[in-house]
């Protein structure tokens, strides 16, 4: 069965299932330097990116659509504007089956759409180890429009059974909050409130939890729960987003913080979440009984690395697993794997991290000079250097974060090159800048030294390695970790080998190549004529600038 997964609202992207089998996962943000959070307007772009793979749109078994609780205006193929309609976005009103298909058409287009939320869900037990083994899994799905939802996903009897909300606060929450203290406390209007949580998560480090702050929080929370759910735990009737946005609001409208930083109100706004989500998923979890130890995170706020590290610390379960696009970079493809779960043949998705667009072949800009550089070449320039350089390299990954093939990489051990990296990115002094680090070492340089290869838990650096890799250090101490093996990329894991052959230093920085506010660069030309750093280097040739 060919599925094609498409994402219309904002993140929009068009995905490719072939019997079970990722053709490409592309996201509208990572074609033609786009802005982040892209839509798509036109279907064109779905003709256009099967035929690049060799698919035409008569090929395809099942189309299907994300649902986002409303219309969307599309031009079909470039004509005139007509109305596609879309599934809700968590659930409907005749039961709570999450893969309930809503299928409609538009001219003579036949599609089905699925709840936005079920293509959270579907994606992350699709992508893990648990659906390869057929095991079941709980599966936590928190967005910035919705209540953390727990369910479960039988392999046995392929049924999803809603567990419940872990507590009564929607995703929008975090931003919400802290958007009460500098530094944002600014206006920001959308789409790039998206892009806050990120920010706040780093801001985080440059405050100390206040106990009395994070005791106000949840008597706050408390009063709020009790008088928009007076009858006590809601029914899965009542969780509407009106009502988190009622919350949202009583609890924005009461907070209070007298003699406390900004900083630290920060800090203790995220402590005070955190641990209202590790608690209410250990209770969710405990109550139900189930005896199953596998866990998925999606949504939005599984991009919160420090949560994911708190609940695979408290030992709720056994294994957790996230795939590298847990926000709605990953809807198109969850929205395909919706179909795959109502599919009758294998639920479990075979795919690879690179399946993202290739790069396009474009020409040098006068004044840069190219010339063959292998990956052990690289590693020596940089040793050499002491310089970042752009890495484009084959398919981009899935997800929002850079792992290898749409990178700026650099090496760790000067003390300024965080601030080096965020003044040529155009970000603020506070955002971290993460490592790429080989998967055999990373015990020996992080704690708890875990594989991590798609950069989305927290570790702490070891204080013996933070005078050597002061780069990518946080103000805390820690350090958002992607773990390199060579089963993950060659490429990349040929790179950080050779660099610790000469520097004995088995890591490096890794931040991601785009223009300010759009995508991944897709081209070297791209790269070029943004110039921020002195080489690029893209599929076996280094591109240096005269006069560097």
């Amino acid at each position: 069965m060919i599925i094609c997964g498409v994402k219309l609202t904002h993140d929009g992207g068009v995905a490719l299932i072939d019997d079970g089998r990722l053709i490409f996962s592309i996201e509208m943000e990572k074609l033609a330097n786009n802005p982040r959070h892209q839509s798509i307007d036109d279907m064109q772009i779905v003709v256009d990116l099967l035929a690049e793979y060799g698919y035409r749109l008569e090929d395809v078994d099942r189309l299907v659509l994300d649902g986002w609780g409303r219309t969307h205006m599309v031009k079909p193929w470039g004509a005139q504007e007509v109305l596609v309609e879309l599934a809700p976005y968590r659930r409907g009103l005749l039961d709570n089956n999450l893969l309930r298909p809503y299928p409609s058409r538009f001219l003579d287009l036949e599609y089905t759409s699925y709840p936005h939320y079920a293509g959270h869900v579907a994606s992350a037990y699709c992508s893990s180890p648990f659906a390869q083994r057929q095991e079941p899994s709980y599966i936590l799905c928190w967005d910035g429009a919705m209540f953390p939802v727990l369910y479960h996903y039988d392999a046995a009897t392929n049924v999803i059974d809603n567990v419940g909300a872990v507590h009564y606060m929607l995703g929008d929450t975090y931003h919400i909050l802290a958007q009460h203290f500098p530094p944002f406390d600014a206006p920001i209007e959308w789409p790039h409130t998206l892009d806050l949580p990120g920010k706040i998560m780093a801001y985080v480090a440059y405050g100390n939890r206040d106990e009395k702050a994070v005791d106000a929080l949840r008597t706050l929370y408390s009063e709020v729960a009790r008088k928009v759910f007076p009858d006590g735990r809601p029914t899965d009737n009542h969780l509407t987003e009106a009502a988190g946005r009622h919350i949202m609001s009583l609890m924005d409208e009461g907070l209070n913080a007298p003699g406390i930083s900004p900083e630290d109100m920060i800090a203790s706004v995220h402590a005070f979440l955190g641990e209202t989500l590790v608690d209410g998923l250990r209770a969710a979890i405990e109550t139900d009984g189930r005896g199953t130890r596998n866990l998925c995170l999606v949504g939005g706020c599984a991009l919160n690395i420090k949560w994911n590290r708190d609940i695979r610390a408290a030992g709720i379960v056994d294994r957790v697993w996230i795939p590298p696009f847990p926000n709605d970079a990953g809807s198109a493809l969850g929205t395909a794997c919706c179909e795959l779960l109502n599919w009758t043949g294998p639920k479990h998705l075979e795919w690879d991290t690179y399946a993202g667009p290739a790069l396009v072949e474009s020409e040098a800009l006068p004044g840069w000079h190219g010339h063959p550089c292998t990956p052990a070449q690289l590693a020596a320039w940089m040793h050499e250097m002491g310089d970042p350089v752009v890495v484009l390299y084959g398919r981009a990954e899935l997800g929002p974060r850079a792992l290898g093939h749409r990178s700026i990489l650099a090496p760790a051990v000067a003390s300024d090159m965080k601030h080096r990296l965020n003044e040529i990115k155009g970000r603020e002094a506070y955002r971290p800048v993460a490592p790429m680090c080989r998967e055999d070492r990373v015990s020996e340089l992080f704690a708890p030294g875990t594989p991590d290869p798609y950069m989305l838990f927290d570790q702490e650096v070891r204080p013996e390695w933070q005078e050597k890799v002061p780069a990518i250090c946080h103000l805390d101490g820690t350090a958002r970790v992607q773990t390199v093996g060579p089963e993950d990329d060659s490429f990349v894991y040929e790179v950080l080998d050779a660099y610790e052959r000469l520097s004995g230093i088995p890591l490096l920085c890794n931040t991601s190549a785009n223009h300010k506010g759009s995508g991944f660069f897709p081209d070297v030309r791209s790269a070029m004529e943004w110039g921020r750093v002195p080489a690029i280097w893209s599929d076996g040739v280094l591109y240096e600038r005269a006069g560097d």
